[in-house]
């Protein structure tokens, strides 16, 4: 009796020594993860904005293609995603056992892609998605919004990405488990604007970074184009054509200031698809401020030469040109007394000039959007948003330069619930 209460009490002791060392690891695997995500959450954001691949994307891709920074691969080569090397390869490679196999069936060391650095491998990443060539592949996963996470992860199984069968469903644990899908409504607004250049973009006493994949220098110090001229060794006259309007040279600029020493592109890369006009905005200041040329930006939208935008109407960032219905309305026309943005089908794809939209879009309708505002009395000059599939309080404030809480005020709201056709006062 007293061998079989021994030899029981010995295995419930073991048994709960393996439940203890499990739950340390599992524990252990939670702070690796959550030092991950905070370690590339910035790169993911700013990738997002550049390149238009959701931030929770990338970062559960990561995390389980590195097993957050952990693999042999992420260590010895950078490589966070698991990218082999392909035919189209140049750079460094790193050999390791994955998923080849001879003409004998035993397994067989796979080509990789080596990287300097964990930034330049999600850099890569999003080129390997973006590649043209790669269009029939990925390119349908750039025509969702950034904040439709479980069909991006649907996407990428179905197209191949990885050979798991449940690819899909391991992405969308992670990022509902680390709440991912937070930085999806985030933007380099968010950090400090514009993402830092790297080591090899470095130009001494000079705040040089990136805005649209654009080298852009951002005034500092009562520096002057002319400065800006000898330092970067980019002359005047290419100023001038790089940014369209050029300050006088000599005289010194305020601070974060935007002088592109490199041609600004016809459209923006990723992130909102959507400007809206704020008061005192010219196309020329929100040209600067994304990075696109001016003439492209109101050629997209229809804008004259010599015109500007009413404030609050909505400038198109890329794709092809907006209908001619759909122009924004100009200073120069009446302004109605109550106004509701107008819907238009969501049409782009990684396009800088006007091609005609994939068979995939040609059933792409605009859906009708009441704009009589609530028959309630209701204060002059009040402007309205009607609430659409996938908007939230925090991105209808920012839409209109509002605070939440300043938003929830003008509508009598107690939390942050709201649904699809409710009218919300936003001015």
């Amino acid at each position: 009796m007293k061998i079989q209460s021994f030899r029981l009490m010995f295995k419930k002791s073991l048994a709960l020594a393996f439940a203890f060392l499990a739950s340390a690891y599992i524990f252990a695997q939670n702070s690796d993860f959550l030092d991950y995500i905070n370690k590339y959450k910035k790169i993911a954001v700013s990738e997002m904005d550049r390149a238009g691949i959701p931030a929770s994307i990338k970062l559960a891709q990561a995390l389980l293609e590195s097993n957050a920074g952990k693999s042999e691969l992420a260590r010895k080569a950078n490589n966070h995603f698991g990218i082999k090397c392909h035919s189209d390869w140049t750079g460094k490679t790193y050999e390791l056992e994955d998923d080849d196999y001879d003409q004998f069936g035993n397994l067989t060391k796979s080509c990789f892609r080596k990287y300097k650095d964990a930034e330049d491998s999600f850099i890569a990443h999003s080129e390997f998605l973006r590649d043209p060539k790669k269009a029939n592949r990925y390119g349908f996963l750039f025509r969702l919004e950034t904040t439709d996470y479980k069909r991006w992860a649907k996407g990428l199984k179905s197209s191949g990405y990885a050979t798991a069968g449940n690819y899909d469903d391991r992405l969308i644990k992670i990022i509902e488990t680390y709440k991912l899908y937070e930085y999806d409504r985030l933007s380099t607004d968010n950090f400090p604007d514009g993402r830092p250049s790297n080591d090899k973009d470095f130009i001494a006493g000079l705040d040089l970074r990136r805005v649209n994949d654009v080298r852009v220098i951002f005034a500092k110090n009562n520096v002057t184009v002319e400065d800006i001229s000898q330092k970067s060794n980019v002359s005047i006259k290419r100023l001038e054509k790089y940014n369209e309007i050029l300050p006088v040279v000599t005289k010194p600029l305020p601070d974060d200031t935007r002088i592109y020493i490199q041609p600004k592109r016809c459209g923006r890369r990723g992130g909102s698809k959507w400007h809206y006009v704020k008061e005192g905005e010219t196309i020329f200041d929100i040209s600067q401020l994304y990075g696109i040329k001016a003439k492209r930006l109101r050629r997209r939208n229809r804008v004259p030469d010599d015109t500007e935008v009413q404030v609050n109407q909505r400038l198109k960032l890329r794709g092809f040109n907006i209908r001619k219905g759909d122009r924004p309305r100009l200073e120069t026309e009446p302004k109605p007394t109550q106004t509701v943005p107008p819907l238009l089908p969501d049409d782009g794809f990684m396009q800088d000039d006007d091609v005609q939209p994939d068979p995939i879009d040609t059933t792409t309708t605009t859906p009708t959007i009441p704009t009589t505002p609530p028959t309630t009395d209701q204060p002059a000059g009040a402007v309205y948003h009607t609430v659409e599939k996938g908007d939230t309080l925090y991105n209808i404030s920012r839409r209109y330069g509002l605070s939440v809480d300043t938003l929830k005020q003008l509508n009598n709201l107690t939390d942050n619930t709201i649904s699809i056709g409710q009218k919300l006062r936003v001015k």
